[in-house]
């Protein structure tokens, strides 16, 4: 394993598999898959978790709707969801489910640690609870008719005996965290709705329910009648998946304290930000009462919207991703996604600025491989000339390093943008220096060999920028340009093609007129 300062460890959220793979899942794994690949180009060495949320009274109830046990409707849509990372090319390095053997295990062990430190007591629990959300809410929360602030359904009012993390008492712990590391959070705005949310007295964490009303969930080692809270079972998957603690040890045999040997703590949580003080709030208190160090960021995205309402399956107005990849592609979704909404931001989806973005790919991008490999086809026989090709070498290098300084941002859709105006600048140079005219006079030959080898040296680049939003369009055009791989983003100043044969082959995003004309000629 590498040296801790070339490690990575990221994470997206683990997704509630009672319904398909939508946009907001599609959105937020792409955005960590693009982060992910872009460190392993930089040669750093990265873990990227992700997995399922299965247990929970919501998922009880939608087995028992469709006539199946929570087992079967788990294993059915942790498979759908797995499917859709691999057809939306997602590199994950672990898929995790909460209802495997060493999650459980490393669950008790976590809440067996609370409870022996005294960080949990047993309580009475009085309030109105909402089953799509998983979540109690007090009266004032409420809206019309008691429904859920967040999905607008009704609630229910419970009353019921349930254990208690002692989350209170280290408020004053988490706010000092927050004031004295002003980039935990990101971007600025989440960071300051955690403090404005921690102004107020933080009330402590009810992390059970009833055997009896939620039979479906990881039974409690010193109350086998409770079983552990959805949403505190759920957090505690990133630590599963560092490996921190060790599954096959009994509690008292943890080391908590040190942590040196595992991969945690995570580099990035990165999540939706409705899910934000789940995460900014109740896991790091619980990582405090557990005496596990806390991760070293937290990056909240927007969401992705349909007029002024919030794409969600609770309100029935999701995008299914894999319906736009069936015609254009999985890397022009994946290139959407990022290039359309700036981390952070909200965005609204509509079919035609999915065509803009569309045509991005087909008109700038596209247009400059075609031209650049017919070129070179038809006045060099499809050998790259071997000329220095540096016309265009400090755009190069200007677009890595705003590439570096946006990743590391978290403003990949910056990133994405500057590699976009590299290949506009590109297509400006074919017209500057007009290499069909180069091609008519001999006495100009090398000036068309140096043309010629200075756009293939920036497509090279570009496969680099771009591998990770469009992994596979990039190897593909890396192997058109004579290359074995897609350069790493220290090598694309020193990558050698003179002498390679290049290979012209069909529009690497076809128009999409051209798309709908060979849709309509298929069987």
């Amino acid at each position: 394993m590498n040296s801790p300062s070339r490690r990575r460890f990221l994470t997206t959220p683990i997704y509630y598999p009672s319904g398909e793979p939508h946009i907001g899942h599609a959105y937020t794994t792409i955005l960590a898959d693009v982060l992910a690949r872009f460190w392993r180009q930089d040669g750093l060495d990265v873990f990227f978790l992700t997995g399922t949320d299965e247990h929970g009274q919501k998922m009880l109830e939608e087995a028992t709707r469709r006539g199946m046990t929570a087992r079967e409707l788990s294993d059915q849509m942790s498979a759908r969801f797995k499917a859709a990372w691999k057809d939306l090319d997602i590199s994950h390095d672990r898929f995790i489910r909460t209802t495997e053997p060493d999650h459980v295990a490393v669950v008790t062990a976590f809440l067996e640690r609370l409870w022996n430190k005294g960080e949990i007591y047993e309580g009475k629990y009085s309030g109105w609870y909402c089953i799509y959300e998983e979540r109690y809410w007090t009266e004032k929360d409420l809206g019309p008719d008691h429904a859920c602030p967040d999905c607008g359904r009704p609630t229910r009012e419970i009353e019921e005996k349930n254990y208690f993390f002692r989350m209170g008492a280290y408020q004053q712990r988490l706010l000092d965290h927050i004031r004295d590391n002003p980039e935990w959070i990101q971007p600025t705005i989440r960071r300051n709705e955690i403090l404005g949310f921690l102004a107020q007295p933080l009330e402590d964490l009810s992390i059970s329910r009833p055997k009896s009303r939620v039979s479906w969930g990881i039974p409690l080692p010193w109350d086998p009648e409770h079983v552990a809270y959805v949403w505190v079972d759920a957090l505690i998957n990133y630590v599963t998946g560092s490996d921190a603690i060790d599954p096959t040890r009994a509690p008292a045999e943890q080391g908590f304290e040190d942590t040196s040997a595992s991969r945690w703590p995570a580099d990035v949580h990165l999540m939706g930000k409705d899910i934000l003080t789940t995460h900014a709030v109740y896991w790091p208190t619980l990582l405090m009462g557990a005496g596990l160090p806390l991760p070293k960021g937290i990056l909240a995205h927007g969401f992705w919207v349909a007029g002024e309402q919030k794409m969600s399956k609770s309100f029935g107005n999701v995008i299914d991703p894999l319906q736009l990849r069936e015609r254009f592609g999985t890397d022009a979704v994946r290139w959407y996604l990022l290039r359309e909404m700036p981390t952070g931001q909200d965005a609204s989806f509509t079919p035609e600025r999915f065509l803009v973005r569309y045509d991005e790919l087909a008109n700038v991008l596209g247009n400059l491989a075609s031209r650049t490999l017919g070129m070179t086809d038809k006045y060099r026989q499809g050998r790259i000339p071997d000329a220095p090709g540096t016309g265009l070498d400090g755009e190069i290098a200007a677009t890595l390093a705003t590439i570096r300084a946006s990743v590391a941002g978290y403003r990949l859709h910056d990133a994405l943008a500057a590699a976009m105006d590299l290949a506009r600048r590109a297509n400006g140079y074919v017209e500057e220096r007009e290499p069909w005219a180069q091609a008519k006079d001999p006495g100009r030959a090398a000036d068309l060999d140096e043309t010629l080898a200075t756009l293939v040296r920036t497509l090279a680049a570009l496969t680099a920028f771009l591998q990770p939003v469009c992994p596979g369009k990039m190897v593909e055009l890396a192997a058109r340009l004579g290359l074995n791989a897609v350069p790493r983003l220290e090598e694309v100043d020193r990558v050698r093609l003179g002498g390679n044969q290049v290979r012209k082959g069909e529009p690497l995003f076809p128009r999409a007129e051209l798309l709908d004309a060979a849709a309509a000629k298929a069987p």
